[in-house]
């Protein structure tokens, strides 16, 4: 290929690697054993679960204008319709597993469970709750403070749902799980550290 090649290839091969990257975990979970011993309610609300951890991927990206094609109004407008979905992907995968067995999700609620994975999932399903309340007030909040309040529920989310997701030895196939869990991280700390969040509020603050 030449070198006056790649940029018209370029964005063809991010759009590419983001459709491996969130395809092939929810491809390999389709594929998992475990789902022959597992009730219809209950698979669904794994693969919300999965889903949900996918367009976590997505948000970073859409919101740091990676993701080429797409203008910067564009995708914040993609980033907002995205963090409806995930709220919608947790609830689904929470009322999922509450149909399947009301006492683990009572316990998981209290942090009562004996499960690790239970309380991260908690901690990040409130933290994405959160941020869409923020996001929905974010006309009555100074734009420093919305950021830096977005940016630290983003974390949040981000480090539970990542916790959440490798603590859980279910459907998910190990390898492609902890890739995609990878990238959730990178995405975002590369985010952080282009918008400046914590940079800006400090220079507020003096």
């Amino acid at each position: 290929m030449a070198a006056t090649d790649l940029p018209r290839v370029r964005p063809v091969l991010i759009w590419c690697a983001l459709l491996v990257a969130v395809a092939v975990p929810i491809i390999a979970a389709a594929q998992s054993p475990l789902l022959a011993w597992r009730d219809p309610v209950y698979i669904a609300a794994g693969f919300c679960g999965i889903v949900g951890l996918a367009l976590i991927l997505l948000q970073p990206l859409l919101m740091g204008g990676y993701l080429p094609g797409l203008s910067p109004g564009r995708g914040r407008l993609a980033h907002r319709w995205v963090g409806g979905l995930l709220v919608l992907m947790v609830v689904m995968h929470v009322v999922g597993l509450w149909l399947t067995s009301p006492p683990d999700v009572v316990d998981a609620l209290l942090f009562v469970s004996p499960t690790a994975f239970s309380a991260w999932g908690v901690i990040a399903m409130w933290a994405v709750f959160a941020a869409a309340l923020l996001a929905a007030w974010r006309r009555r909040l100074r734009l420093r403070t919305w950021r830096l309040g977005h940016s630290a529920l983003a974390s949040v989310t981000v480090i539970g749902a990542v916790v959440h997701a490798v603590l859980i030895e279910g459907t998910m196939e190990t390898v492609s799980k902890v890739a995609l869990c990878a990238l959730v991280l990178i995405a975002l700390a590369k985010a952080l550290h282009d918008r400046r969040a914590w940079t800006t509020a400090a220079r507020t603050r003096m």
